[in-house]
């Protein structure tokens, strides 16, 4: 009997990686993310058309869809997204659940755990190896997000908009940017995908660090989400605490250091959680 032929993704705002599984074989991809805040069915099932589909074998026939992403909490925004990515296999079985819950199972597995997610967004939640049981609620890059790349980029822009930074830091910007605050409102107030663009600028912070303003950045802004997250589960000092993302991963001396600040027990941190969730779906 041949393999079910699996494809699994994890969609964020930026990004999505896509795994193809065959039994033991896995083939990788990726396209941009998807959010259905964002986009329109169309505008999904024309990203994946256009972006994956080219990549993948031509003769494959996907029995299973199983899809990971930003916004699919809503039971609404789920359904976008199953119905999407069905015009586009009519034929596969499509399942869809959100960002989160593709963090749990990939950094937790079948274990109890607080999994975090700090990536263009931020969520955490404590999951006890088969369901979520708390989420301290996202409230999207607007109102929270804190320890995001969104609010890090934030940040940033705020320092330079406000002339925060000092001579040397701001000379560094300019250099980098070459931008000024009409283009950036414009970015910020009237293009579309501002939380993508506020999150560009972590790039920013990863190459000027040990610059005393670009640490109090990244500093304040992982403690802001420590403080309006993690502390909110009373599990935190007994469970281990678990993050995904590019800002987890490229900042991660200082996850550890406030780990260790407040004397919480630190598990894994993983850059994307993929090689987790493909490793759950084989078990």
């Amino acid at each position: 009997m041949p393999a079910t032929v699996k494809l699994i993704a994890d969609s964020g705002s930026t990004k999505a990686d896509w795994c193809l599984v065959t039994g033991q074989e896995t083939h990788a991809y990726t396209t941009q993310g998807m959010s259905p805040y964002f986009l329109s069915g169309g505008q999904i099932q024309e990203i994946v058309r256009k972006e994956l589909v080219p990549q993948l074998p031509a003769d494959v026939k996907i029995d299973e869809i199983i899809y990971y992403g930003t916004g699919c909490a809503q039971a609404k925004s789920a359904q976008l997204m199953q119905e999407s990515l069905g015009a586009v296999w009519p034929d596969g079985k499509v399942s869809v659940s959100h960002d989160l819950m593709a963090a749990a199972r990939a950094l937790c597995g079948h274990e109890k755990g607080i999994a975090s997610i700090l990536g263009t967004g931020s969520n955490s939640c404590y999951y006890d190896g088969e369901v979520i049981v708390k989420n301290n609620p996202g409230l999207g890059y607007v109102l929270g997000d804190e320890g995001s790349g969104a609010y890090l980029g934030k940040k940033v822009i705020q320092y330079y908009l406000y002339n925060t930074f000092d001579e040397e830091i701001r000379e560094r910007f300019d250099l980098k940017y070459n931008t000024n605050k009409d283009e950036i409102l414009e970015n910020v107030y009237r293009k579309p995908l501002a939380n993508r663009y506020l999150a560009s600028f972590t790039l920013f912070l990863a190459e000027n660090r040990g610059h005393y303003m670009v640490e109090n950045i990244l500093e304040d802004g992982l403690n802001d989400f420590f403080f309006n997250h993690i502390y909110k589960y009373r599990e935190s000092w007994t469970t281990s605490l678990h993050f995904v993302g590019s800002v987890a991963w490229y900042f991660q001396d200082i996850i550890k250091e406030l780990c260790e600040l407040y004397e919480l027990p630190l598990g894994k941190i993983v850059h994307r959680p993929m090689e987790g969730l493909v490793a759950f779906h084989q078990g």
